[in-house]
């Protein structure tokens, strides 16, 4: 049974056609969690949508160099590249319900190598001089959660100071359980700062730049 319906897929086929660039590298790690089926299942419809989109499978701890070159401590784990450059842009858990539309938007940024951000964030991110690891902790069911995702692998995109993880939670309890997450988005920042909610852009990069100066 297809995960992606009639009705949806009509729809991603006129968005890929109209608003998609270049090849996007759908980069996946898979262990032996039930989740990693479903999650397989749907990068290949995806893929099968449109030629520019391409998966390449890899085993979860096995595949040491591609764990090592992509930084991958869990899984399963999804990392969207182009063909040339790793933007730092990571799913760790399925990206179902309400995360579904960030990983549509976030291979249609890639394919592109840009972003809707004002110039001057753009700016200061191009700026950043620090290892900035942002992690947005999200639920499938949390109607809130994308904008975070989506701002963080959009800061991601611009720097390659930045890597910025999607974390399902409720796949990743005993990680979400570590940080005292008790609702989502919740987002961390590397390891020394965290903050709740779906904040407007500006506020989510002051936000996480505090991370860097702690």
């Amino acid at each position: 049974m297809d995960l992606i319906g009639a009705e949806e897929r009509a729809y991603l086929l006129r968005e890929f056609q109209d608003r998609l660039g270049n090849g996007v590298i759908l980069h996946f790690f898979r262990n032996e969690d039930e989740t990693a089926t479903t999650m397989a299942q749907l990068l290949e419809e995806l893929a099968g949508l449109d030629g520019r989109i391409a998966v390449r499978s890899y085993n979860f701890p096995g595949d040491r160099q591609a764990v090592g070159r992509f930084r991958i401590d869990k899984a399963p784990a999804l990392v969207l590249s182009s063909p040339e450059r790793d933007y730092g842009i990571r799913f760790f858990g399925t990206p179902g319900g309400y995360e579904f539309s960030s990983l549509i938007e976030d291979i249609i940024d890639v394919s592109r190598g840009r972003v809707d951000l004002p110039q001057d964030m753009v700016q200061e991110l191009r700026e950043l001089a620090s290892p900035l690891h942002i992690q947005v902790f999200v639920t499938p069911t949390c109607p809130y959660c994308p904008r975070a995702v989506r701002t963080a692998h959009k800061f991601a995109l611009v720097s390659p100071h930045v890597l910025a993880d999607m974390v399902m939670a409720t796949e990743f309890t005993e990680l979400a359980n570590r940080y005292g997450i008790t609702a989502v988005p919740y987002t961390v920042v590397n390891d020394a700062t965290g903050f709740i909610g779906a904040l407007p852009e500006r506020e989510f990069l002051i936000e996480v730049l505090k991370g860097v100066k702690r």
